[in-house]
C-alpha cells in the first residue's frame, strides 16, 4: 500500500535516517479508502512497525503537510517519543493541524524561512439530536486537552496561551514560530549570516514585511519617475542610501 512517509538512509551518514512525511494524515481505519484510490495513506501501527527498524539511530524527519486525522497523529506522535535516537525535525514546506502535533514529537524542530506552521482546534461533523451535537462538543473540547499537551510540552507557554492560539486558528510563519516556541530555529540561518548573497535576500524579505519602509520607498521610486526637478541625483541617490540603511537596522 502506498505511504505518506518515506525511510530514506542518509549516504552521508551511516546513523542518520531521513524520514519524509508528506500528503494527507490517515487513521487505520480510513487507510483502506486512500489503497482503493491509490492515494499515498498508512497507518500509524504500520508506521510504528516500520521505525522500529531504525532503533537508536538519529532521524532527520522532513514534513510538508496539510495535517488529517489528529488521533493517527497522536499515534504517530507517541511512536516517535518513544525511539531512542535524536530526531530533527526540518519543516520545508507546511505543518499544519495534525502535522504540527508530529513535528512536536521531535528534539529539535527547525522551520524553512518560507515554511508555515497553522494550529486550530480540532473540527468533527455530527449529526443526531441535541444529545448528540452536544456530546460531540465535550469530545472535541478533550481532544483539544490532549493537542495542548503535546504544544506545552514544546513551547512550555501556558495552557490558557495555547488554547487561545488554537482558537485564532495561528498561522505562523518561521520567524513567528521560533518566537513562539514551535520552532527552534531556522533552516540555514547560520550560513545566511555569514553569506553576502544571502544577507542581500533577507534584507527583501525584511522589506516584505516593513512596511512603513516599504511606503517610504515606493514613494522614493514615483518621485524618481516623476524626475522633480527641486531633488537632484545627488539627493535622490542619498535618500536611497538611507532608506536602505534603516531596512538594515530593522
Amino acid at each position: 500500500m502506498p505511504k505518506f512517509w518515506n525511510f530514506v538512509k542518509n549516504e552521508a551518514s551511516s546513523d542518520t535516517i531521513e524520514l519524509r512525511i508528506d500528503g494527507d494524515i490517515v487513521s487505520d481505519n480510513d487507510a483502506w479508502m486512500y489503497e482503493w484510490f491509490g492515494e499515498p495513506s498508512a497507518s500509524p501501527n504500520a508506521f510504528r512497525n516500520e521505525l522500529s527498524q531504525y532503533k537508536d539511530q538519529a532521524i532527520t524527519l522532513w514534513i510538508d503537510s496539510y495535517g488529517g486525522d489528529v488521533f493517527a497523529a497522536a499515534g504517530i506522535y507517541n511512536a516517535l517519543k518513544s525511539h531512542n535516537g535524536k530526531i530533527v525535525a526540518k519543516i520545508d514546506g507546511k505543518a499544519m493541524s495534525a502535522a504540527s502535533v508530529i513535528a512536536m514529537a521531535a528534539d529539535e524542530i527547525l522551520m524553512s524561512p518560507v515554511g508555515l506552521m497553522m494550529i486550530h482546534n480540532p473540527l468533527t461533523g455530527v449529526r443526531g439530536d441535541m444529545r448528540d451535537l452536544r456530546k460531540a462538543a465535550d469530545v472535541l473540547d478533550t481532544v483539544k486537552d490532549t493537542i495542548i499537551n503535546a504544544y506545552t510540552a514544546k513551547t512550555n507557554k501556558s495552557r490558557a496561551s495555547i488554547s487561545a492560539l488554537m482558537d485564532d486558528e495561528t498561522y505562523m510563519s518561521a520567524d513567528e514560530a521560533v518566537k513562539n516556541g514551535f520552532a527552534d530555529g531556522i533552516i540555514g540561518q547560520e550560513e545566511e549570516k555569514n553569506n553576502v548573497m544571502n544577507f542581500s535576500f533577507n534584507r527583501f524579505a525584511i522589506m516584505n514585511s516593513a512596511n512603513e519602509s516599504m511606503q517610504k520607498m515606493l514613494d522614493f521610486e514615483k518621485a524618481r519617475q516623476v524626475a522633480d526637478p527641486s531633488n537632484s541625483a545627488e539627493n535622490l541617490e542619498a535618500e536611497k542610501e538611507k532608506l536602505l540603511m534603516e531596512l538594515d537596522l530593522i
